[in-house]
Formats: structure tokens, C-alpha cells, sequence
């Protein structure tokens, strides 16, 4: 997408299954695209000593990555006439919190949600001195252990565990299953089984 100088940001699809912190999807981008360049080095004999994709980079992708991919040049930025929310990053009790020498790749590498001090959405701050605003989450917390504790009572400790603790995939269990997130009717060796060569899989037959 770089290359091709298509817009990028980053997001989440779910926040059930998967954490909806955004500083580990910059983390996470990061180490992909690091761990797929020297992949391909390697594999090409070569030595990975620049690289190309750069914390400066996926803190924007983060933050105003999602106005460009909309084409909306009135949203993400901190400038008159324009509309973005504010994050501000604080916390002089962590022990990662200094020296502050590259502010981007602190925030890419080191921030963490409970390092976000004050938050403004929409001109109003739903977050001051690191507590959310309005909040309340003791109500919040008891109705999510009692929703659990149904969940578990009702669907009885055998099936919980289970759940918890699916079977890995392997042998006659590694197949496509009926899923909300189908995207094709069969298990196709091109789509599922593919292999590329820039990793020097042998018998790639590509």
C-alpha cells in the first residue's frame, strides 16, 4: 500500500475478542512489517539494516490516517476550521515514561492505554488525569461479572471450560467450519493452502 501510495490507517473490528488499544495495533504493525522485510532479506541472501516503515508513520496512521482513507481533509488535524478529537499523553509515575527522545517512536513503542492523561471528543473531555469522565464503571464492572456469571451457570462448567480452552487445530480438526466470517463455500488450496516464494518455502510450485 505504500508502495501504490494508498492511504492507510489503522483500526479495530472487534473489541470482544481482541483488545481495542491502538497503541498495540501500532506495535503490531510495526513488528509485522519488520519481521516481513528481513523475512524477504533473508530469503534473498540480504541484510535488513534500514527500516523502510517508520514509528512517525503508523502514529499517523493511528491518528490521522483515518481521515485521508475517508478523503475528508476537514477531520484529524489541529487546525482551524478543522474537526479532531484529542489525545493527550501523561504519566510521570511510569517507568518508561522517560527520556523522551523521539516522541514518536515513544508513542509507538513504550505508550500504553493507561498512559493517556486527558481525552477531548467533540469539544467536551471524557477523560482528565488518567479517570474516565461520567463514568461510571463500578456499575459497569457489576453488570459484566453478573452477565458472566449467567453465561457460566447457564451453558454449565464442562461447556465453559471448553469454550475457553478450544481443541488446537490438527489432523481431521483443521477444517473450514460453518462461520459467520466464510468467505468461501470449500477449503481452496489457493486460498487457504497458497504459498509464496519471497519467504523460500520450498515446492512452493510459484
Amino acid at each position: 500500500m505504500r508502495r501504490h501510495d494508498i492511504p492507510v490507517s489503522l483500526s479495530m473490528d472487534t473489541s470482544v475478542w481482541w483488545s481495542s488499544d491502538l497503541f498495540s495495533a501500532m506495535r503490531t504493525t510495526l513488528g509485522a512489517d519488520r519481521s516481513r522485510e528481513h523475512l524477504e532479506a533473508h530469503a534473498a541472501g540480504d541484510t535488513v539494516t534500514h527500516s523502510h516503515l517508520r514509528a512517525e508513520q503508523v502514529v499517523d496512521w493511528a491518528t490521522r490516517g483515518g481521515a485521508r482513507a475517508l478523503g475528508r481533509d476537514d477531520l484529524g488535524h489541529l487546525t482551524a476550521g478543522a474537526k479532531a478529537d484529542v489525545v493527550l499523553i501523561k504519566n510521570d509515575d511510569s517507568p518508561v515514561s522517560f527520556p523522551l527522545l523521539n516522541p514518536y517512536g515513544h508513542v509507538a513503542f513504550q505508550a500504553q492505554r493507561g498512559d493517556v492523561h486527558t481525552v477531548v471528543v467533540d469539544g467536551r473531555v471524557v477523560k482528565r488525569d488518567h479517570r474516565l469522565v461520567g463514568a461510571d464503571l463500578a456499575s459497569v464492572r457489576t453488570d459484566v461479572a453478573n452477565t458472566v456469571d449467567h453465561l457460566r451457570s447457564s451453558m454449565g462448567e464442562e461447556v465453559w471450560q471448553q469454550g475457553m480452552n478450544p481443541d488446537l487445530p490438527g489432523g481431521d480438526d483443521d477444517k473450514v467450519l460453518d462461520n459467520p466470517y466464510q468467505y468461501t463455500d470449500y477449503r481452496s488450496d489457493t486460498t487457504h493452502g497458497a504459498r509464496g516464494t519471497v519467504f523460500g518455502e520450498p515446492n512452493s510450485g510459484r
